[in-house]
């Protein structure tokens, strides 16, 4: 395998170089009139590469990844092994140690060959790591996406489910262990002698059928962005009955995104009900810090006739904390 692509005047008819696994191989026939030659951009793990040689009293070779295509934040380590060898005769080779760099936007791996010979010759680099290779995220993504399939296709066809959920418009199909293992109250209703453990049956009476269906579809992996978003306060009440915390964290963060006039009151309570710190802040904020308080002034009066009262004096702690006096 290998990539094509021109390297300018510095290419030739003998700069394309072959790759297979770990291994780029690059035939050069020979110099002719010029004392450097750079190699076409081939493909090893996840980045282009070139090499280049440069012939003086030695061999100067060089290994080194395209700009702009590695990466920098965090670059990872690449080790790589070099062999040059003439075709002879005699048959010769150079053998160089491991050199090991971190990759950057443009760092080079230089050999200096101090065998000298004309005519054909073989650069064979080696990649002795397995840090500049996709395989692993390729797996788990593989793998991931196969586990996802599978649930889906239990939840969508029941395939061996053993527990019936009720609600109050419908039933639906689950299995105990992928329960168990996301909630430990559902995980204590088939360990303990209650009753669900006895009939196999949870009834959840205070969810319609769709809202827990995207209760389900969220457990199994397979909820959809906007079923997210139509039923993540229903999700959120779930999540806190049954210790979701997953479901819990993401229903935070969602709401704490489209907060405005029309429904931070509603947030500031759910907040509360819920123990949400992170959203309850960010309505306090939304209200006192960036003066909201004045959109909702109509609302205000319902809303402090059904509030908790702690929640009052943390909201009348917050008005001192950001009123200054003239």
């Amino acid at each position: 395998m290998s990539l094509g692509g021109g390297g300018g005047g510095l290419s030739g008819p003998d700069s394309r170089v072959e790759t297979i696994s770990r291994l780029a191989q690059w035939r050069i026939d020979t110099f002719g009139p010029c004392s450097y030659r750079r190699s076409d951009p081939f493909k090893l793990g996840i980045w282009n590469w070139y090499l280049s040689v440069e012939k003086s009293r030695s061999i100067c070779v060089r290994l080194f990844p395209e700009p702009g295509r590695v990466a920098k934040e965090q670059p990872p380590l690449a080790r790589f092994v070099l062999r040059v060898s003439w075709a002879g005769p005699p048959r010769r080779s150079s053998v160089s140690p491991v050199v090991e760099h971190l990759l950057r936007s443009s760092e080079d791996f230089v050999w200096q060959v101090d065998v000298m010979s004309h005519g054909r010759f073989t650069i064979d680099a080696t990649e002795s790591s397995s840090l500049i290779w996709p395989s692993e995220g390729m797996v788990l993504n593989i793998a991931s996406k196969s586990t996802l399939g599978c649930l889906s296709r239990m939840l969508a066809e029941s395939i061996h489910a053993d527990v019936t959920i009720t609600i109050t418009d419908g039933v639906l199909k689950a299995h105990k262990a992928i329960l168990a293992a996301c909630s430990p109250v559902f995980e204590s209703m088939f360990v303990h002698d209650l009753k669900e453990k006895e009939s196999s049956t949870i009834n959840i009476n205070d969810m319609c059928l769709e809202s827990c269906s995207a209760l389900l579809g969220f457990i199994y992996g397979t909820i959809k962005q906007e079923q997210f978003w139509k039923h993540r306060l229903s999700l959120l009440a779930a999540a806190n009955k049954y210790a979701i915390t997953d479901i819990k964290n993401c229903c935070e963060e969602s709401l704490l995104e489209d907060i405005n006039s029309s429904n931070v009151l509603e947030r500031l309570h759910v907040a509360w009900l819920y123990q949400l710190e992170k959203l309850k802040k960010g309505c306090l904020t939304y209200l006192f810090v960036f003066g909201k308080i004045y959109d909702v002034r109509d609302e205000m009066h319902s809303f402090f006739h059904h509030a908790d009262r702690e929640l009052m004096l943390e909201m009348f702690q917050e008005v001192l904390s950001v009123w200054k006096p003239i």
